[in-house]
């Protein structure tokens, strides 16, 4: 049975994906795990989502996920910054932003990454869904982009 919180979202407007990129920053996944299947033009990336939609600044502890983000309609999938030589090699995705193209409803889907890593997509149209598992841990670590200073 999945848990009340499970997250099943789809985005087919900058502000539905406005809403999945909130859910997905801070998501952690393997380099093995972006994964683009031009056959059927679609694109996936397996990650362990922070829930921040659960946070509880008074709790110990917060809750991961494992979630699967799927974008379908993909032209083709461009890098910067990111290689997959290294499966094992840990991302962590910090936003996703649509750049629509001069004729609608095609553009670029931008997934930003932690070290300047970040994948285009260019898409036919927005397509974008975050289907949450049954699959969840408690974390002490909270994710932070605060700059410690010494």
């Amino acid at each position: 049975m999945a848990d009340r919180g499970t997250l099943k979202l789809m985005a087919e407007d900058a502000v539905d994906l406005q809403i999945i990129s909130a859910a997905v920053q801070d998501a952690v996944g393997k380099a093995g795990g972006l994964k683009y299947l031009a056959g059927k033009r679609r694109f996936t990336i397996e990650t362990n989502r922070f829930r921040w939609e659960d946070i509880d600044p008074n709790q110990k502890t917060q809750t991961r996920v494992r979630t699967i983000l799927g974008v379908d309609g993909v032209l083709g999938v461009r890098s910067r910054g990111l290689t997959k030589s290294d499966p094992e090699l840990v991302v962590s995705l910090l936003s996703i932003t649509f750049e629509p193209a001069s004729e609608a409803p095609a553009g670029q889907l931008r997934l930003l990454f932690a070290g300047d890593g970040e994948l285009v997509l260019d898409v036919e149209c927005l397509d974008v869904t975050l289907l949450d598992s049954d699959t969840q841990w408690s974390t002490k670590h909270t994710p932070d982009h605060e700059r410690k200073t010494r």
